[in-house]
Formats: C-alpha cells, sequence, structure tokens
C-alpha cells in the first residue's frame, strides 16, 4: 500500500472520531498495516465485565457473545496477562503463551472451536481503569503473523493509541449497533427480542434461573418477579445471586450490557 493511500484511511479515521462508524474506520486502516480475517474490539474496565465495540466475524459469531463475554475472557491469555501487568503494545499468542500464562484450558474448551489459528492482541490504556483490547485473527489454515508482520504493527501503535485515546477518553465505551444477519431482516424487532430472551443465559442458567433473569432484564423489580413466578421474595433474591455469579457480573447495569451483547447475535 502506498503512502498516500495510508493518509487517506488515516485522514478517515480522524474524521471519524467521535462517531459510530470509527471503530470500522479505524479497522480498515489496522488492515492495511496487517492484513487479517478476523477482527474484535473491546473494552474493559477494571474487575468489570468487557464490553463489545466491534467485530468482523464471519464464522462462529455466536461463540464471542455466549462464551466469551459472559465467561471464557477470564481465562484469555491475553486478558490474564493485562490483568497481571497492564503492559500497552502488540502482543503475539506465541508470546503470551511463553510467559507461563496458562493457555491449555482456554485453547481446549473455547479458543479452538473460533477456528482462528493464530492472533495478535494490540492492548491500550485509555485511562488508569479502562483499556481498550483489538484482537487480529488468522482462519486460514496454515496462516500465521510472521515476526515481519508483529514488528510492522508495533511500528505504528504509536498512531492507533492516539487514535483510541481521543475517540474513548473522557468518553464511556458504548455498545456497538447490533448487526442483524441477512435472514433476521424478515423478523419484526419484537420477534428478534423475544428470541434472544429464549436463549439468554443457554447452557448457563437453570430454566427457573432463566425465568427470573428474562423478567430482570424486561424491567420487573423483585416483588413483581416474586408475584408472577409465585414465590418469596427471598427466592427471587437467591436466583438473582447466582444469576450475577453465573453470568459473572456485579450489578443490573452489567446483567443488561451482557444481554445487549447476547441480542446482538439474535
Amino acid at each position: 500500500m502506498s503512502e498516500s493511500q495510508f493518509n487517506i484511511l488515516l485522514a478517515d479515521s480522524i474524521a471519524s472520531l467521535k462517531s459510530p462508524s470509527f471503530t470500522s474506520k479505524l479497522m480498515k486502516l489496522i488492515n492495511s498495516i496487517l492484513g487479517h480475517d478476523s477482527a474484535v474490539i473491546l473494552g474493559l474496565r477494571r474487575n468489570k465485565h468487557p464490553i463489545y465495540l466491534y467485530d468482523s466475524i464471519e464464522n462462529n459469531r455466536q461463540l464471542l457473545f455466549d462464551r466469551y463475554l459472559t465467561s471464557a475472557f477470564q481465562d484469555d491469555p491475553f486478558y490474564k496477562m493485562l490483568s497481571i501487568n497492564e503492559q500497552q503494545g502488540v502482543y503475539s499468542l506465541k508470546d503470551i503463551v511463553k510467559k507461563d500464562i496458562d493457555y491449555q484450558t482456554y485453547c481446549n474448551q473455547f479458543y479452538l472451536q473460533t477456528g482462528w489459528k493464530d492472533e495478535l492482541s494490540i492492548l491500550i490504556k485509555i485511562e488508569s481503569t479502562r483499556w481498550v483490547a483489538i484482537y487480529l485473527g488468522c482462519t486460514q489454515a496454515g496462516k500465521s503473523f510472521s515476526s515481519l508482520n508483529i514488528e510492522t504493527l508495533k511500528s505504528y501503535f504509536a498512531i492507533i493509541q492516539s487514535l483510541c485515546r481521543q475517540h474513548w477518553q473522557q468518553t464511556e465505551f458504548i455498545l456497538a449497533e447490533p448487526v442483524f444477519r441477512a435472514e433476521s431482516y424478515s423478523l419484526e424487532k419484537r420477534e428478534l427480542i423475544e428470541a434472544g430472551l429464549n436463549s439468554f443465559g443457554e447452557g448457563l442458567l437453570s430454566n427457573r434461573e432463566h425465568q427470573v433473569a428474562c423478567l430482570i432484564v424486561k424491567g420487573f423489580d423483585t416483588k413483581e418477579i416474586a408475584q408472577q413466578l409465585e414465590i418469596t421474595k427471598g427466592t427471587v433474591k437467591n436466583h438473582r445471586k447466582r444469576i450475577y455469579a453465573q453470568l459473572r457480573v456485579a450489578s443490573l447495569s452489567e446483567l443488561f450490557q451482557v444481554f445487549l451483547n447476547h441480542l446482538i447475535t439474535k
């Protein structure tokens, strides 16, 4: 790619700062530096749930929302390294694994199912307790990121860091707008939401916990849930505690974030 083409993409990214199109413009810029098959951008906050900001995953996309963002992220070696060292920069999966960070469980229970063959991460500190993580993946068999790829991306880190800080500093991380598949366009929004509710917490919550979780995200309080399900308020509170534990959230707002993340793929 020529310098003039890069400058055009850089100008587009700058022009899109603070707008909903920033993440897609940023990824076009990064793709011009380093080609990749899939990408994910997450907002990370200390001791909080990751916030989905962008993805370009074509295959097994549901794993990002149903598995990674609900629980698997805690075993992600990049996430573990960031939690320990809080170091910015460009990191390859191979380098992270060499740091004695346990990867095998994450690989066996989650990573192999995604179809990603290799991965890089760009970790950027936005503020003292907020980070942006950009994950780049290869999905083609036999393809991986070379040492030259990594060094090239590192040479552009300062530009990517500056753009991300300008966009997200003093601004809350905002969930990406839902991206509905073509086959979903014929469904009414209400049907899409109901479909999301029906599968919310699947595999993690019991039937009763699922009922309670759905009523919570619909806006019902403890007393109303108890009346609807004909159970005591104490039982509702116990279910709520287990729901929070199973979905690894600590507040109602985080539960809504998890549900919205889940809804994006439904």
